[in-house]
């Protein structure tokens, strides 16, 4: 284990912005707070949560994909892409790097390989930072995820004004090395001791409990066919927020532009909740809000994990909670068709 005091900070992210850009959270002027570009004089937040995760570093809202010019019938196929340098993002916290397994396991393990994602993500290190204070909507503890042992290249902890260091890549080990004269040795006494706070803390939290039991592939059609869609779904504005502060959404559109003397194409986000998400030209295939509105869910708890070794796409960050805005979200799906199952059971699930 590494450390360095708190109060050398500033001087240690100067180090690392003279070997690669660094990322990292930052209080905004709406009292929220997003990763920014660190400048000196650029101060980490102490909020828990970025508004939006940081997946945008490696799948952003808008992508440049492809240039096709034209002179008469002749097409040119023009990459617009330039080498990503490397870069580090420092604070993420241990549901965002969770996310990264998921969007990886669609654009980086299935064929083919998605390469302007692969492109960011061989370049990026990220250092991911324990939550010491997890908020009443956090529920990764129902995912298995452990806030006192985030993932990434780059584990760390603060406690009792001190930084913790612990190398878990490849990467994360070349990182170190290229800092190590700044960090001291140190033994992981104390982070021991705040593990163990984190996870009290964690499992103290109203829906750290959450029961997926009922969320299983082999029930599709009976979920699917639930009334609870009916229910639920009848106040859903469709609005997009939860798809868009979402870490494991990953849907896209592709949208060309004439130039006059050709075609610029981009990626950008996508909802699953937009009446003309995935329209084709007869129509779009789901009509309604409640069949768009259980898209989303169905995919997240049954769809997705059905594809992938039953692994929910949901890491329980509970950015939905924070930002729907009417307050409809993952963990009153879940629930909903809990009480709907324990009801049907009389009373004994």
């Amino acid at each position: 284990m590494l450390s360095l005091s708190a109060d050398k900070l500033d001087a240690f992210f100067e180090t690392i912005a003279t070997k690669a850009p660094l990322y990292l959270p930052v209080d905004t002027t709406d009292g929220k707070a997003d990763f920014q570009r660190w400048t000196k004089g650029t101060k980490l937040s102490s909020a828990l949560k970025t508004t939006r995760s940081a997946k945008d570093f490696f799948f952003p809202k808008t992508e440049h994909l492809v240039n096709l010019k034209m002179v008469g019938k002749h097409v040119t196929v023009e990459d617009p892409r330039k080498e990503v340098e490397d870069f580090v993002v420092f604070g993420v916290r241990a549901c965002d790097a969770a996310s990264f397994k998921i969007v990886d396991d669609v654009y980086l393990n299935m064929t083919p390989v998605d390469t302007y994602y692969k492109n960011r993500r061989d370049h990026g290190t990220i250092i991911t930072l324990a939550c010491t204070e997890p908020a009443q909507t956090c529920f990764c503890k129902a995912y298995g995820i452990d806030a006192a042992e985030p993932a990434g290249d780059v584990s760390a902890w603060l406690a009792d004004g001190v930084y913790y260091f612990k190398p878990v890549t490849e990467r994360g080990q070349k990182f170190i090395d290229s800092v190590q004269s700044q960090l001291a040795k140190s033994d992981d006494k104390a982070v021991e001791a705040q593990q163990k706070a984190i996870r009290e803390k964690c499992a103290s939290t109203p829906f750290a409990s959450l029961d997926l039991s009922k969320w299983k592939g082999k029930d599709m059609l009976k979920i699917f066919n639930s009334s609870i869609w009916s229910d639920l779904s009848q106040t859903c504005l469709g609005c997009g927020t939860c798809t868009y502060i979402c870490p494991t959404c990953m849907c896209f559109d592709i949208r060309d532009f004439d130039t006059g003397n050709g075609v610029k194409q981009f990626r950008c986000w996508d909802s699953c909740m937009y009446s003309d998400f995935t329209q084709m030209a007869a129509a779009n295939p789901r009509l309604s809000q409640k069949e768009r509105f259980r898209q989303r869910f169905m995919h997240k708890l049954i769809y997705y994990p059905m594809a992938h070794n039953d692994n929910f796409q949901c890491v329980g960050c509970g950015r939905c909670l924070d930002s729907c805005p009417i307050h409809m979200n993952i963990v009153k799906v879940i629930k909903a068709y809990n009480e709907q199952e324990q009801d049907n059971d009389g009373g004994k699930a």
